[in-house]
Parts: structure tokens; sequence; C-alpha cells
């Protein structure tokens, strides 16, 4: 057991990206075939993206396109990107030729226009080529774009000795058979079927008697988010496409929502962090300063805000220093809770698991924020009472405290709610928008109570 779960990992080293590199210097393609056919092609992909690009654009035209068409799928973007501009049309013809429809639709689709219609023309396979025009027709995080033509469809009226014969042609041309789909004669879906259903049924029935009605289905101008909740939410490993006439298009497998989720996933994290653009860490530093510039003005702006609202409380410094001391502390904690508030309504919003109104969201939320802050504030009060000896400041500032976790909670529970009815991604909630903003209103607040508590 042991060996066998040594031969299933792969592991990426520096003496295997230097064979690889002297193999390709020496023009060792013999040596360099039989080192490579050992790996699988997502390992192979992960050893072109070290190598230096004109041995990965050899190593490319060395290997079969059977091979090489799926280890261009794995690529890092930018890598294939470059090596695609190295590849004549007729290469890259080759490569889509091996792909299923989808694939071969999102590699032309990252061409420059004059070169997806010279690679389209010397595709030899007419099908193929209609089917993958047809995809590159529907816009981008649509179902459309996401499907693929191959799959498995039988017709109503065919019994199941017939079916059987005629599935074996189909399933040829189809990576994995998740299930079977059932269209009448006008190639209307109205069903589906496992395998199981055909294997135990007898061989002179009716599809139409075996097949199951309570089929899901997206339609082809979905967004791509939303086919991921379907098919998360009923547990799919394959979803069929259908348009306005229920006319089957395609299906859409798991390995292309597991995409979907990673891409939407690496963008909420950017927007969380503060970058307003797709970015990578082997982008240019100008793409780089593009994406964090404008969340760094915003910061500028608010620290700006907050010595502003400071110096309007000079009076109060003066004659209690102690309070300038624990602005860090009241902003830190503001931000903090925003934050965390924000954070679980964007998840939660993600998951599609928000329900019912706002005013009870923000109820719930006040009360949340009421215990946790009266709680931390009975701490803090006890450490300035023991620590200054002074009881009114101790609960100036700890009553500041309860009011400002309240208030930043309030506002990260309502602010992504309302950017999602307003159309915009709530992600952008959890990043420095939410902490800035409570940080101005959780010290304009602090100063204010502070104030009207102590009497200045």
């Amino acid at each position: 057991m042991e060996e066998l779960q040594d031969n299933i990992q792969f592991q990426l080293t520096d003496e295997l990206i230097e064979k690889v590199e002297v193999l390709v210097e020496d023009q060792n393609d013999k040596e360099l075939k039989l080192l490579l056919h050992e790996y699988h092609y997502a390992d192979i992909a992960e050893v072109l993206d070290e190598l230096d690009h004109d041995d990965a654009v050899y190593v490319i035209k060395l290997l079969d396109s059977g091979l090489t068409s799926d280890i261009l799928m794995e690529l890092d973007e930018d890598n294939r990107e470059k090596i695609l501009k190295n590849l004549s049309a007729k290469e890259i013809a080759e490569e889509v030729e091996e792909l299923d429809t989808d694939d071969a639709a999102d590699i032309i689709a990252e061409l420059p226009e004059e070169r997806q219609e010279a690679v389209i023309s010397q595709i030899e396979d007419e099908e193929h080529k209609a089917e993958i025009q047809e995809l590159l027709a529907y816009d981008d995080n649509t179902a459309g774009s996401l499907m693929a033509k191959e799959l498995v469809k039988v017709y109503e009226t065919w019994t199941v000795a017939g079916c059987l014969r005629r599935i074996r042609g189909q399933a040829k041309e189809v990576t994995r058979v998740h299930s079977i789909y059932v269209v009448d004669k006008e190639e209307k879906l109205i069903g589906r079927l496992s395998l199981k259903d055909l294997i135990v049924a007898k061989s002179d029935q009716k599809i139409a008697d075996i097949a199951k009605d309570n089929v899901d289905f997206v339609h082809v101008n979905d967004d791509d988010e939303d086919v991921a909740k379907v098919m998360a939410k009923y547990d799919l490993e394959a979803i069929p496409v259908v348009d306005d006439n229920q006319t089957l298009l395609g299906r859409i497998t798991i390995d292309d929502i597991v995409d979907v989720l990673k891409e939407e996933a690496e963008k909420d994290y950017q927007l969380a962090a503060g970058l307003t653009g797709d970015v990578e860490a082997d982008d240019s530093i100008i793409e780089l300063t593009r994406a964090r510039l404008p969340w760094l003005f915003l910061g500028l702006i608010g620290g700006v805000g907050a010595f502003i609202i400071m110096e309007g409380f000079q009076e109060a410094f003066s004659q209690y220093a102690v309070l300038f001391f624990f602005t860090p502390l009241i902003a830190a904690m503001a931000g903090n809770v925003g934050v965390q508030s924000s954070a679980i309504i964007v998840q939660g919003l993600a998951n599609d698991d928000v329900k019912g109104s706002v005013n009870n969201r923000l109820i719930k939320e006040m009360l949340l924020a009421a215990l946790n802050g009266v709680i931390l504030a009975v701490f803090l009060l006890l450490f300035i009472w023991i620590y200054i000896g002074e009881l009114d400041k101790a609960i100036a500032i700890s009553v500041s405290l309860v009011a400002v976790i309240i208030i930043a909670g309030l506002i990260g529970t309502f602010v992504p709610l309302f950017l999602d009815k307003r159309g915009i991604d709530p992600a952008i909630a959890t990043g420095p928008f939410i902490t800035t903003s409570n940080d101005i209103l959780g010290i304009l607040l602090y100063f204010w109570i502070a104030k009207l508590i102590l009497g200045i």
C-alpha cells in the first residue's frame, strides 16, 4: 500500500526540472518523451509552468496533441497565453480538436479575434467547429459559456435494447457519462436515466416507461454562479442546459463549476483585501499598482477624516489625555466588528443562506453586538479602573466601546445587504471600505459619548 501511495503522489523537484531542461537543450526527444510519459498531464503542466518559455513551447510541439491538449488546459493562464502565441493556427486547431467543446471554446476565446477566426478555419471536423462557434457566441459567465455539447441522449420512443446499442456510439465522444438525457422528437428535454435504470430494465421496455421526469436543468442564459448554487443544492455531478423552448443544448459538469467557484473565491478574496482588479503576484508593477491604489486612497481619506475629527476634540484631549491613548483600541474594535459582521453576511449571500427581512437581520446583529460589547466593556472598565483609578473615565470609555461595537455591527450587516440589492458584489463590504468607514464613525462616536459622559 505504501508503494502504491508513492506512485500516486507527484513531487515537483528541482532535479526533475533540471533534467527536462537538459534534455530540451540537447534535443534528446526520445529520452524526453520517455521521461514525461510516466506522468499525468496535470503533472507535466506543473513542470512546464516552471520551465523557460522557449523550453515549454519545445515540449508542447514535441508531444502528441492528444496529450498536449490536456496539458494546455492545466497550464497557468499567463503561460498558456504565451505558448499559444508561438503556435501556428494549424497547431492550435490540432490541439482543440482533441478537446471537449467547452474546453476548446475556452482556449479559442483567449486568442485575439483575428487568431480566433484563423484557428476555427483550420478545424477539420465540421460538427466540432460548429459546436465551438455556438459556444463562443454565448455571453461570458453564463450557462451557455460553460456547457459542453458532448452528452448522451436518447429518445423516449426507443426500446431499452435499441437504446443500449445507440448510446455505445455516443458514449465514445463523452469523457464521463453522468446521466443519460431523454428527449422527445422535437429534441425537448423530458427526463433522465441512469446506467442502472437501463441495466435492470427489460430489453423490450420503452424509454418513456423507465425515464425519470424530475430532471433538474438550467437555462442557457442563467448566470454561472446561479448554476453553481443549483448544482451544490442538489448535489449534482452534471446538469443539462436548455433554451426557451426546453430544447436540450448541452450539459455542465462539476469540474467546470469548481473552476467558477474558485474564480469567484479569488475575486472575493481580492476585494476583501482591497484590490479592485483580478491580479496575480507575477503581474507587472503597473497592473498591481492600478489594483491597489484606489483602496489605498480610500485609506488615506479615512486617515485624514480621523485627523479632522480628533482635531475637533482638542479640548477633550487637553482635559482627559487618557482618551487619546484608547483611540486606536476603539478604531480597531470598530473595524474588526464591522468586518466580522459583513463577512458572515457576504458568505450567507454567496451560499444563498440569507433569508428573511433586513430588519430581522439588523435586530439580531444589534443584540449580538450588544452582548459582545457589554462583555468586552466590563473587562475594559475593570482594567482602566484598576490601572488608572478613575471610575468616570473607565465608564466613559467602556460605554463608548459598547456603542461603537453595536453601530459597527449594524453597518457591517446593512452595507453588504444594501450592495447585493443594488446588484453590486457585496464582497467589497468585507475590505477596506467597511474598515475605513467604521474607523471614522467609531472615533466620532467615541469622543462624542465620552465628552457627553465626562461633561467636557
